[in-house]
């Protein structure tokens, strides 16, 4: 029973986890992140070598699950840059649908690229580094990391006339389906 009261309440934070618009979720998260993860600054966020209580364990484990459930919902922005632009474009459309059909209140080319540059400045570039400090990837943790650095830098220099190519597609691709 105590085991399964544990493993219900880990899937409950995963979950809890793929919200990432709550603000209260996050700082709550955030919280837990820091008393997880806080070490004095000689011995590294992650390489505490005092013993840990079951309760530590726990607690370590179940914010590294949260933040892989949330890795894993982005993983395409940590990826190299071709992988990111597919499936950037694919949500790009999918939300212009959504606005078309009426069930999004703005264009996302109004704000897409803004947009993105923020996303990767507050909640990609921020969890890749949660990932790397505390090295749940091992050595991979630096390369997600370092692409997610890279593809922001690609996004500010590209990102503008990307838009514009998408919403250039966009609007062939209305025009084809007005013709039918």
């Amino acid at each position: 029973p105590k085991d399964l009261k544990r493993f219900r309440q880990l899937l409950v934070n995963v979950t809890l986890a793929t919200d990432i618009m709550d603000q209260d979720l996050k700082a709550l998260r955030n919280e837990r992140w820091d008393k997880a993860f806080s070490r004095p600054a000689a011995e590294g966020p992650c390489n505490n070598l005092a013993p840990m209580t079951r309760k530590d364990m726990h607690r370590k484990a179940t914010i590294v699950m949260e933040h892989l459930i949330q890795a894993s919902d982005v993983a395409h922005t940590m990826q190299h840059w071709h992988v990111y632009r597919k499936w950037n474009e694919r949500l790009f459309l999918e939300l212009t649908k959504a606005f078309q059909e009426g069930r999004m209140a703005s264009d996302p080319a109004e704000f897409w690229y803004q947009g993105e540059l923020g996303f990767f400045d507050h909640y990609i570039i921020p969890l890749a580094k949660k990932l790397s400090d505390c090295g749940v990837f091992g050595v991979s943790s630096d390369e997600y990391l370092n692409y997610a650095l890279r593809n922001r830098e690609e996004w500010a220099q590209k990102g503008e006339g990307i838009v514009h190519e998408m919403v250039s597609k966009r609007s062939r691709s209305n025009r084809r389906r007005s013709n039918k």
